[in-house]
């Protein structure tokens, strides 16, 4: 009988083929494994992007709450307490509402890390400047408008 048929002889060539196959399959799955590493990082870059959106977001509506806040305590304690009480109080919370802004910007412009790169387009910063800009403008003009009332 020839060696190359007997059932043992046959089993460990299945064998075999069995074992480099499956080796192709690990080089194809780490292959895989490497791609969906690769696909979690930038998914993890994505979330860093939109974790500091969001913050810059919280500062922003921190800023315009103040605004608001501070104004309203100006309008509504006006007949209420003594003057001088409605305009420091207005003044301290148009104040921070400033500084709110001022932050804002200030840590969006220090930027998120560049590694992993996000796949998501940030926020153009050319239009971040601008708007937190104005809503100082905003605030300085209701801070001028509580001292000249």
């Amino acid at each position: 009988m020839d060696e190359s048929t007997t059932p043992k002889t046959q089993e460990l060539k299945k064998q075999t083929a069995d074992i480099k196959r499956s080796a192709k399959a690990v080089e194809r799955g780490t292959g895989t494994l490497i791609e969906g590493s690769d696909r979690r990082t930038i998914l993890a870059g994505d979330r860093t992007l939109l974790a500091a959106e969001r913050t810059y977001a919280a500062w922003v509506r921190t800023a315009l709450a103040a605004l608001a806040a501070g104004i309203g305590a100006r309008a509504l304690v006006k007949d209420i307490l003594p003057l001088w009480v409605g305009k420091l109080s207005g003044t301290v919370l148009i104040l921070f509402a400033g500084f709110c802004l001022v932050a804002a910007v200030w840590r969006e412009l220090r930027g998120v890390p560049t590694i992993p790169q996000p796949d998501i387009r940030p926020i153009p910063r050319t239009l971040l400047v601008p708007m937190n800009f104005f809503l100082l403008l905003v605030a300085i003009a209701a801070l001028v408008g509580i001292w000249s009332a």
